[in-house]
């Protein structure tokens, strides 16, 4: 299913599936969570989504807690730092899925999306839907290989990603200005920090741009960038365990001082003070 090693204190996971298909979709249980689960911290290439039926329990995911109710969801994406707490009790099924996995277009605009919520309420007019689509995904990712096996999964997932309507997305994905711009921060955050040059590489006016940002985020454009740069501080300062200055180098500030001036700012704590609290809890 996957490979772990290693790197620091954080479990580094590769997606890889298990048996000889080639499945870019693959389930499990809380139960098998369970024994594989050590109370580690982990980031994954893959996506992983799960249904939860009945809790209590909690997941950390990018250093925001998320206690896990009956009848609610957790999607982690691709890079995320999470950890699973307190689920001796959860009861549900988590799936495990590359990018490329969805089949529809909206269902790939949404898993392309790097500021899903991490965890939401399923509503109960929605939970029939929900519950029928998982039961029809585990049951053909339970199927005995065959040719059209490996699609079906993928069919599925997109069904069931539908039928999970994660909080926002629909409204976000409504602005292609957004999506452009989203895209672009996400390649190339680590060198350009400033608002314009996304404007300008896009071809819209700074004006145009902030506002489909504004409308599609509550944001600015800068505020954005500034969140999503914080964010890969946290991460590598948390749990690479980096130095200010390694920070700094990696997300293309001059020195270790304009990084840390940044990272004040956007936290109110310098880097080391706030690597210091991370390392304590």
């Amino acid at each position: 299913m996957v490979k772990t090693g290693h790197v620091s204190v954080i479990r580094q996971m590769t997606y890889q599936p298990a048996g000889r298909r080639a499945a870019s979709v693959e389930t499990m249980t809380f139960g098998r969570l369970r024994e594989l689960n050590d109370g580690g911290t982990q980031r994954a290439d893959f996506h992983v989504l799960a249904v939860i039926d009945a809790g209590p329990g909690s997941v950390t995911v990018d250093f925001h807690r998320h206690p896990l109710q009956d009848r609610s969801a957790v999607w982690i994406l691709p890079g995320a730092v999470h950890r699973w707490d307190d689920i001796a009790e959860v009861a549900g099924h988590l799936v495990l899925f590359v990018p490329t996995a969805p089949v529809t277009h909206t269902t790939r605009e949404l898993v392309a999306s790097p500021d899903l919520a991490a965890h939401w309420s399923i509503p109960d007019a929605d939970w029939l839907f929900v519950d029928t689509a998982r039961s029809h995904l585990l049951l053909e990712a339970s199927a005995p290989p065959s040719d059209s096996s490996t699609e079906l999964p993928e069919i599925l997932l997109s069904a069931l990603i539908t039928r999970l309507h994660p909080p926002h997305a629909e409204a976000r994905l409504t602005h292609p200005v957004f999506r452009l711009f989203r895209s672009s921060v996400e390649a190339h955050f680590r060198q350009h920090h400033d608002a314009g040059y996304y404007a300008r590489a896009l071809g819209y006016a700074p004006r145009t741009l902030s506002r489909a940002v504004q409308q599609a985020t509550g944001r600015t454009a800068k505020a954005y960038i500034v969140e999503r740069i914080t964010l890969e501080a946290k991460r590598l300062l948390a749990h690479d365990r980096l130095t200010a200055a390694r920070c700094a180098d990696i997300l293309g500030f001059s020195d270790a001082s304009h990084f840390s001036v940044f990272f004040h700012k956007a936290t109110g704590k310098r880097p080391g003070a706030w690597q210091a609290t991370v390392a304590a809890e």
